[in-house]
């Protein structure tokens, strides 16, 4: 693994440990290793469900704080899938926005029907994007051979296709942490 992009995942371990800590009210047991993601239903679910979405409400409050304490800013874009837009969807990459780096997160959420769904995957399936079903949910993942961050089970940029939804990350496991569905 590159170094920078293991210290971007390394960032994301920690970010995951806070934001985990900051929900149960304890801080994890420095003794017992890294503390397990949480599954889709621990993750906190938007204050105002009637709200527009932002890179400060997609994800919990406490990873937006831990990034700030870090000089990390959002860059907000377009949600996209390779070439292609998702109208009202919303992309972010948080990262140091005035140094050059590679030291970045990045998550997206956008609104989708099962056919926009469907004509996604099968784009994401053609450019040879790994594809697994689980939960209700449909997970592409890029080729980890050409992906610039790897979370710990080997996943890069991965897409989650829900009921109603498509989520980005740059890892899978960085999917856990949007918290808007």
């Amino acid at each position: 693994m590159i170094p920078a992009r293991r210290g971007a995942v390394i960032l994301l371990a920690i970010a995951a440990a806070f934001t985990l800590a900051s929900c149960t009210g304890t801080a994890p047991d420095p003794n017992q290793g890294p503390t397990a993601m949480p599954t889709h239903d621990e993750s906190p679910k938007p204050a105002d469900p009637d709200a527009e979405p932002t890179c400060e409400t997609i994800i919990p409050a406490s990873l937006v704080a831990e990034f700030e304490s870090y000089d990390m800013d959002a860059q907000p874009e377009e949600f996209r899938v390779g070439e292609h837009i998702v109208d009202g969807g919303l992309q972010c990459t948080w990262g140091n926005l005035e140094v050059a780096t590679d030291h970045v997160q990045q998550y997206g959420w956008a609104p989708l029907d099962a056919t926009r769904a469907a004509e996604l995957q099968q784009y994401l399936a053609a450019q040879g994007w790994a594809r697994e079903e689980g939960a209700g949910v449909v997970y592409l993942t890029e080729d980890p051979e050409f992906a610039m961050t790897v979370d710990e089970n080997g996943y890069g940029m991965t897409y989650e296709f829900g009921d109603g939804y498509v989520l980005m990350a740059d890892t899978k496991q960085g999917l856990s942490l949007i918290t808007w569905r």
